[in-house]
């Protein structure tokens, strides 16, 4: 643990700064500024010793939190991102995209500001690639196994860097032309650089890991050949089917769901187009959803010189502090402003799309909206609030239902949950023999933290089930049930 009195001497939370909203959205670099090393050390010592450190609950990876903390507190860095790679494999995408269920579960949130957990761990990571402490680990065995891993988002590459260092041959495929999954296509470059994933590639591919992108297991490979050359395949495919809003005039253009918006977005940044061939600039812009790719697409909009942006959401408004049914230590839904909310737009709660309007051309010109209040049998209309708002683009950005079961899941033939989830038991095995799944596969949509464990756990499965030295870290229980 850190300073044992730090969080009664410094109790404030302080945070580095977002860069300028002019400035901001006029490229499309990271949102956040510098923040002095001296300052994160600080904040590493409000890490207190509170006996029983449940941010270790909150944390899917279980992360030595205290820890590296305390290595921090001391300008121990070299150390503290081996305590910190000890349990996760990237903390460099983590400590940008999670969510910090870590923090909430901080002891010390509990009546002061929780300690700053997810830069202390993004600033270890940072500072480990800026002394060159990353550097591959090669197996120093070779089993002779060979392992399929189909998905390069995070579930997959964990869990093919894990099977590499085991000592087994690793072969990723991805079904898009480069590596990354929803990492590389679905998080615009202002909330993360593609940088950070190329670095880490680099080092996953002098390890040993091979990648083949633009391979459509079941189109490109037959599932009956990558099973024969492969001794187990690992199924990291993502909860890729996408919720829909079948409500007149979504066949009108300019309605398009949220992931075929912001990969457009991303390709323009990796040199792919001058301008996206679906863009915002100068139009009303209607976002469905609130929930983090929604707010993907308003900073999106931003940045593209949208007209304007107004952002829809069918819950209430959550509650600027933890309610009484979310108590600590659990993730609580709260109110969130995120550096795309803090650049502007309008936030809608409490509607229902009834319809999108069209003009002669079939371009969607408007959305005719409702309030709505919850009540025990759903969501109920409020006589006289219909009304109309301009759109020119409208994104959904509502969540997704599961894997895509055409292809590769129906050829396999693995058996799925009652909410078509892919089936697996304590080792992330299938129904099918060699056959293994990990991420929002099996668990439905869920957080970054969430695929990254399950992958290494599944690593740990496959690595058993091919006779390993058992080296690698015992698997988590894995459930189909989101943490959202």
């Amino acid at each position: 643990m850190a300073d044992p009195k730090g969080f009664l001497t410094i109790t404030e939370r302080e945070l580095p700064k977002h860069r300028p909203v002019d400035v901001r959205i006029q490229d499309w670099r990271e949102v956040y500024a510098d923040f002095e090393r001296g300052k994160v050390a600080k904040q590493a010592s409000r890490c207190m010793d509170c006996g029983i450190p449940f941010c270790h609950n909150g944390c899917p990876l279980g992360n030595l939190i205290p820890e590296w903390n305390d290595l921090v507190h001391r300008h121990d860095w070299g150390e503290a991102i081996e305590r910190l790679h000890a349990t996760n494999n990237f903390p460099e995408f983590t400590g940008r995209l999670c969510p910090a269920p870590c923090e909430s579960a901080c002891v010390l949130g509990i009546n002061q500001p929780a300690v700053t957990i997810k830069n202390v761990e993004v600033s270890i990571i940072d500072r480990a690639w800026e002394e060159g402490w990353v550097r591959p680990q090669p197996p120093r065995v070779r089993t002779g196994k060979k392992v399929a891993v189909v998905g390069s988002g995070p579930a997959g590459l964990a869990a093919a860097q894990q099977l590499t260092r085991a000592g087994h041959e690793v072969t990723v495929y991805e079904r898009a032309d480069r590596i990354g999954g929803l990492l590389r296509y679905g998080i615009p470059e202002f909330k993360m650089e593609k940088r950070h994933i190329d670095r880490r590639l680099g080092q996953m591919r002098a390890e040993g890991t091979v990648f083949r992108a633009g391979v459509n297991v079941g189109v490109d490979i037959t599932v009956e050949q990558l099973r024969a050359d492969h001794d187990a395949v690992l199924l990291a495919g993502g909860a890729t089917a996408w919720r829909d809003l079948p409500v007149p005039g979504r066949e009108l253009e300019g309605v398009h769901q949220a992931m075929e918006y912001l990969p457009l977005a991303n390709r323009v940044q990796e040199g792919d187009y001058a301008e996206p061939p679906i863009t915002a600039k100068g139009k009303h812009v209607i976002v469905i959803g609130g929930g983090d790719t929604g707010a993907d697409c308003v900073g999106t909009a931003h940045r593209q010189g949208a007209a304007s942006v107004t952002q829809l959401e069918i819950m209430p408004k959550p509650p600027a502090s933890r309610p009484a049914g979310q108590p600590w230590p659990t993730h609580p839904m709260l109110y969130k402003v995120t550096s795309a909310h803090e650049e502007g737009g309008k936030r809608l709660y409490s509607v229902n799309t009834l319809e999108f309007l069209g003009d002669e051309q079939g371009r969607v010109r408007a959305l005719r909206l409702v309030d709505v209040e919850r009540t025990d049998a759903g969501f109920t209309p409020i006589e006289g609030s219909e009304r109309e708002i301009p759109a020119q683009l409208v994104t959904l950005a509502m969540g997704f239902v599961g894997p895509q079961k055409a292809g590769l899941i129906e050829e396999l033939g693995v058996d799925l949950d009652g909410r078509g989830n892919v089936v697996r038991d304590r080792d992330y095995a299938t129904s099918v023999e060699g056959v293994f799944c990990a991420g929002d596969m099996g668990r439905g949509q869920s957080l970054i933290v969430w695929a990254i464990a399950e992958g290494r756990s599944a690593a740990a499965g496959i690595d058993r089930y091919l006779g390993g030295e058992g080296l690698l870290p015992e698997p988590i229980e894995p459930t189909a049930r989101p943490l959202t």
